[in-house]
């Protein structure tokens, strides 16, 4: 289920949520324990249906530098693993449904058919990563889909549940949410380029190449803090409580240089878990920020 990156799921929630309880001062536990639950299972989806389609490609080999993945190392059969994806489906629709019941209710049905087609698109996105015979994540698509799921669907969608609305400025967090998830793939798929190429499996990192690789990594997490610096300027006169979230710029920094200096492709993986927990600690930060 790849725990270590589980906290950038949680990160759109509690920055959509952020944004709703400072702009509106509205708060719903329900809304957020089940927006909670339902983006764990999306992502532990995508991670079981990622683990199920490159080892059936065979792109999961001996030659892969990462950790070993489940179907990998022969702890769980493919067929195994297949069933998990469709439990994690099922899971994912039904809290997703849940979820939709406490936000919407019966009184906004064209609320809750509108999330209900995103939901399945989300559903179908996890799945289609790697599996199937055109799978996103093998032409260079996966980037993209990150950035819309993991920021503007997930941060903006959030919102929308608690307060049944769209407020543009929004998407500026949900940017920079949506760049450094973006940077954590990017970071997988620069550790993995050698073997990716061998298994036919064509990433952004590829087409641009190692060194062009590393720079746009830098430029996604400048983007995304910049993203935040924007909207805390633009939605009101600042107050030095309204820049908590810089405490965890350090880390935004100090990863780029370590991501410049970096050239050999196994030294990329130990950079994951990191970016996830900092973009965690940013969003809480950042909650932190809209409160006080």
């Amino acid at each position: 289920m790849r725990l270590r990156t589980l906290p950038l799921a949680l990160s759109c929630i509690i920055t959509g949520s952020a944004l709703t309880f400072a702009n509106h001062h509205y708060f719903n536990i329900n809304i957020f324990i089940l927006a909670c639950i339902t983006t764990i299972c999306l992502q532990v989806l995508s991670n079981l249906a990622n683990d199920y389609g490159d080892s059936k490609k065979g792109t999961d080999n001996e030659k892969r530098i990462g950790p070993l993945r489940a179907v990998q190392s022969g702890d769980i059969s493919l067929e195994a693993m297949k069933t998990g994806v469709i439990i994690a489906s099922i899971l994912s629709f039904i809290s997703g449904l849940a979820l939709l019941f406490v936000a919407f209710g019966w009184q906004y049905m064209i609320y809750t058919l509108l999330f209900i087609v995103i939901g399945v698109g989300a559903i179908i996105a996890a799945i289609k990563y790697t599996v199937g015979k055109n799978p996103y994540g093998y032409n260079a698509l996966g980037d993209l889909f990150v950035f819309l799921f993991f920021g503007i669907v997930g941060v903006v969608g959030v919102s929308f549940l608690y307060i049944k609305g769209f407020r543009i400025l929004f998407l500026l967090p949900a940017f920079t949410i949506g760049g450094l998830s973006a940077g954590v793939l990017n970071l997988n798929n620069m550790r993995d380029i050698e073997n990716d190429t061998a298994s036919n499996k064509i990433t952004l990192a590829i087409k641009l190449g190692l060194q062009n690789a590393k720079i746009y990594q830098v430029i996604l997490v400048l983007f995304s803090l910049l993203s935040l610096v924007a909207f805390t300027l633009l939605v009101e006169r600042p107050m030095i409580t309204s820049w908590v979230y810089l405490l965890a710029f350090p880390l935004f920094l100090f990863h780029c240089v370590k991501v410049l200096k970096t050239n050999v492709h196994k030294d990329f993986n130990p950079m994951l878990p990191m970016l996830a927990m900092s973009t965690f600690v940013l969003s809480i930060l950042f909650f932190m920020s809209r409160y006080m």
